[in-house]
């Protein structure tokens, strides 16, 4: 049996609720939130307050995702760099 439980007005207002657009999109939960946020923007509380919060997730993510770049660079140079076939032969003059 499904329960019927109708979310907040300020997230009725379109044709897709926005957690459906969300899954729908395969989006993360710091990128969810800048959804959530954005479409809720003047229609709870205080539209400046809402963005700044989607704001800050959107901030988070491009860190995170900024510094996982800069690792998976840091392991591709140093494995491009140690090649054990070249190194080993160094090893043998």
């Amino acid at each position: 049996m499904k329960l019927k439980i109708k979310g907040p007005d300020h997230y009725q207002r379109g044709e897709i609720q926005p957690w459906d657009f969300i899954r729908d999109q395969g989006l993360n939960y710091h990128l969810g939130n800048v959804i959530k946020y954005v479409c809720r923007a003047g229609h709870k509380d205080d539209a400046l307050d809402d963005i700044q919060k989607a704001i800050h997730y959107l901030e988070n993510e491009f860190e995170h995702r900024s510094r996982e770049g800069i690792q998976k660079r840091i392991q591709h140079s140093e494995l491009k760099d140690f090649d054990l076939p070249h190194d080993a032969a160094e090893f043998d003059r």
